[in-house]
């Protein structure tokens, strides 16, 4: 056993005890805290709701765990159990070049990995989110979703990959240099072709035709300085109940997306409050700040793969018999997930700062109270736990835990 083999499994042990050991917490945590509401809700939410949600993240988590045996498993037999070594062969026996070969190796085990991980997102849909009242997906939906995923990945993945595997194998030993510039092309192409192009595909979008809430937005629009091409409702009931709401674009083509289900939950107010919450990442620069840290992650990445695929222990230590420019970025994708889960907490405190940040935005441009009551009438309805693990949390959540949030938000209310 070769010294990239013994930290492969060492990572890999590692990452996949500490997510069951985190998820297990969490299990804990939550079913210990199922039949009391926190008092800072018990006013607004009744114990049968706050039992739904507790039950429902214990659902989730559990279907997490066989989650992570799954892939640890998939991942061991694409890698030492010749599952990656046996495809690449199987497109080496067509005589194609390398290029060509190349293109064709990482599109089909893109496509066989998802068909792989299947069952699980058919089971989330289908039967856990459809249990707990949230899933309005039908199978004609849901196969179509696919279909479209798997024809874009088509479109713009095969001329992308043709061109990062083209600049691989011709532009030098600074290769990954100019596969980072690409990448971020490509990257800045996609928010801004996003909302206009990519999003219509799945959903339908229409204009706020609210005269009452328009105005309201409008105004805080104006103080904001904000300015986007429109002002949208997305049918999200179409696929599910949960509500959200966000802006996407960029430059110019930035848009404010609503939920249909949230503009049915929340009142003007408590929408224009929500809004100024997701203005404020924008006003906050932390959509450029995240950009940043992923730029710098990536091109970190590329230039450690630049060194790695000039090593044949990296390929013959997992399971990679004839070493190629396309199998080192293959196996680099496959096993970047394993260092980002020790990343995970950095990325999500980051994260929650930066949602702090925006709920005092907000509270300065709208109403903390009304922030307030949208949060707490958002986590009833999505059935979203009161009651997370703390060192779970830390590892996993974006946004602070709504004790944390609520009170952070009371201040500027009182």
């Amino acid at each position: 056993m070769n010294i990239v083999t013994e930290i492969f499994l060492a990572l890999l042990a590692g990452a996949t005890a500490l997510q069951l050991w985190l998820q297990q917490r969490q299990i804990s945590h939550v079913r210990r805290h199922r039949d009391q509401v926190p008092p800072a809700f018990a006013a607004a939410i009744p114990l049968e709701a706050h039992r739904k949600a507790a039950d429902y993240t214990l659902a989730k988590t559990r279907l997490g765990q066989l989650e992570t045996l799954y892939e640890t498993g998939l991942l061991l037999l694409w890698t030492l159990g010749g599952g990656l070594d046996w495809l690449d062969g199987l497109w080496r026996t067509l005589g194609w070049g390398p290029l060509a070969t190349g293109v064709a190796v990482l599109l089909s085990a893109f496509l066989l990995m998802a068909l792989l991980e299947l069952p699980f997102s058919l089971w989330h849909t289908f039967v856990l989110e459809q249990r707990f009242g949230f899933n309005r997906t039908t199978p004609r939906t849901f196969l179509g979703d696919l279909l479209k995923q798997a024809l874009l990945m088509l479109l713009l993945g095969a001329p992308l990959l043709a061109l990062v595997l083209w600049l691989m194998q011709a532009a030098g030993a600074a290769w990954w240099l100019y596969v980072w510039l690409v990448w971020m092309g490509f990257t800045l192409l996609m928010l801004w072709a996003y909302p206009a192009f990519i999003a219509p595909l799945f959903n339908k979008f229409t204009p706020l035709d609210d005269e009452r809430l328009r105005s309201r937005i409008e105004a805080l629009l104006a103080r904001c300085g904000f300015t986007s091409r429109g002002i949208f409702v997305m049918d999200g009931s179409r696929r599910s109940g949960h509500g959200n709401a966000y802006f996407t674009g960029l430059g110019r083509n930035k848009r404010i997306v609503f939920f249909d289900t949230l503009l049915d939950s929340l009142s003007p107010e408590e929408v224009e409050a929500v809004l100024a919450h997701e203005l404020g990442h924008f006003r906050r620069h932390h959509v450029r700040k995240r950009m940043i840290a992923m730029a710098l992650l990536s091109l970190a990445g590329l230039a450690t793969l630049g060194w790695l695929i000039e090593q044949p222990a990296f390929f013959h230590g997992l399971g990679i018999s004839q070493p190629s420019t396309y199998m080192g970025l293959l196996l680099f994708l496959m096993l970047s997930p394993l260092l980002g889960v020790f990343l995970q907490p950095l990325m999500s405190r980051l994260s929650r700062r930066h949602e702090y940040e925006a709920d005092d935005y907000a509270a300065h441009h709208a109403s903390a109270r009304d922030l307030i009551q949208a949060l707490v009438k958002l986590y009833r309805e999505n059935a979203s736990t009161l009651t997370p693990d703390p060192l779970y949390s830390a590892f996993h959540d974006s946004h602070p835990p709504a004790p944390l949030r609520v009170a952070h938000l009371q201040r500027h209310a009182t």
